[in-house]
């Protein structure tokens, strides 16, 4: 069983106002209710798991309400950090074989293609990670701001969402993550690759528009990402959002 776990527990201060970034209109529509049609309409997921703000649960009850989506089976209360919400969607579940896929909520410009690579991955792999190649220079620094090395750009990527996995690895890696006293994490394939380093994480080619929305010029570039996709879907009606 393929469950995309739709993560949007995050508060989104560094977009300002009091309310989550996930719940901000863009083209129309909230940014999550766009992220989970996707996965809602995509063949190869056959269950969605929210996990939320729990301030907002009985708001995302009603989204799922309104929009009739049928896939989606669990929300769940997130936490203050984002392993928290992994953990909640890995402890909701007790099949280790299942296929959990992992996704920001505020990425909604994934595709069928993104998702499609990543579950025939999980075929082969325990662990699967999306990435796209860095474009510019990256530098490590000094505690005085000082460059201290310039990696080959060639083999850095920019990770992106979904990062998926066997649930029993996941749970695996977390058990042992919570034993270390100096356990620290964004981001759950680095969980595997720190305490779980045999396990190798397969790299499924990214896009350029599967961008994460976090600073307030993002909305006005994911609007006009949903204008370009109406045409290139070849809808040539007037979009039902304003210009930008």
């Amino acid at each position: 069983m393929n469950v995309a776990v739709i993560l949007a527990g995050g508060a989104g201060h560094r977009l300002g106002g009091d309310l989550p970034k996930q719940f901000l209109k863009v083209a129309g529509r909230k940014i999550i209710e766009h992220t989970l049609d996707v996965f809602e309409h995509c063949d190869l997921i056959d269950e969605i798991a929210v996990v939320c703000n729990p301030d907002y649960i009985t708001d995302m009850e009603q989204i799922v309400l309104n929009n009739q989506w049928v896939k989606v089976k669990k929300i769940l209360c997130g936490g203050k950090e984002r392993y928290h919400s992994s953990l909640a969607a890995i402890c909701a579940y007790n099949d280790d074989d299942i296929n959990l896929l992992f996704h920001d909520a505020v990425r909604p410009l994934v595709n069928d293609r993104i998702i499609a690579d990543c579950v025939v991955a999980l075929d082969s792999y325990s662990a699967v990670s999306v990435a796209i190649p860095a474009t510019d220079t990256i530098i490590e620094v000094t505690e005085q701001n000082t460059i201290k090395a310039i990696p080959d750009r060639a083999v850095l990527r920019n990770v992106q969402t979904p990062q998926c996995f066997k649930r029993g690895v996941i749970k695996r890696a977390y058990e042992l993550a919570l034993q270390d006293p100096g356990f620290k994490t964004t981001d759950d394939c680095g969980v595997i690759l720190k305490y779980l380093p045999e396990i190798p994480v397969y790299i499924v080619p990214g896009e350029n528009f599967n961008m994460k929305v976090t600073y307030p010029e993002d909305l006005f570039l994911v609007d006009k990402l949903f204008q370009l996709k109406t045409i290139k879907d070849g809808n040539h009606e007037q979009p039902a959002y304003p210009e930008v």
